[in-house]
């Protein structure tokens, strides 16, 4: 499971039984001020997907520092392995949002509006497909 935590949202992806292909599936309201981080659909998703690990993106600064989000990242992936006991990786998810949102508008014109909507879905997907490439296929 692939996942794109941010301060609101986190997008989730889920790859196919070899590990080949990502797609993005849903996006999960959290809000880190009250300390609600969306766990429980996690789980669900877990139990659905038969998910055996995660792969957290972390958004680094391009120059390959760490800021907040980076931490914040960490601490999510921190919790879903405490909470399930299951693998987690991280992959670097610079610029992700930047090609999630090029594709959605080159190749479905999406509008601005709807973008929002679902950007964090696609980025999901991208950090998990760009993980499974550098992987290779779970044979």
């Amino acid at each position: 499971m692939g996942l794109d935590v941010g301060s609101r949202t986190v997008g989730v992806a889920v790859s196919d039984l070899l590990g080949w292909t990502a797609q993005g599936i849903e996006i999960i309201p959290i809000n880190e001020e009250e300390h609600s981080f969306g766990i429980e659909r996690v789980a669900e998703l877990v139990s659905q997907y038969e998910v055996t690990g995660f792969v957290v993106g972390l958004p680094k600064n391009m120059n390959n520092t760490s800021g907040p989000r980076v931490e914040a990242s960490k601490n999510y992936g921190q919790l879903l392995a405490e909470k399930f006991g299951l693998p987690v990786d991280y992959q670097d998810e610079r610029l992700t949002t930047v090609e999630a949102e090029r594709m959605l508008v080159e190749q479905a014109d999406t509008s601005r509006k709807k973008r929002k909507k679902v950007i964090d879905k696609v980025a999901a997907g991208l950090i998990l497909q760009n993980y499974l490439d550098r992987k290779g296929p779970l044979l």
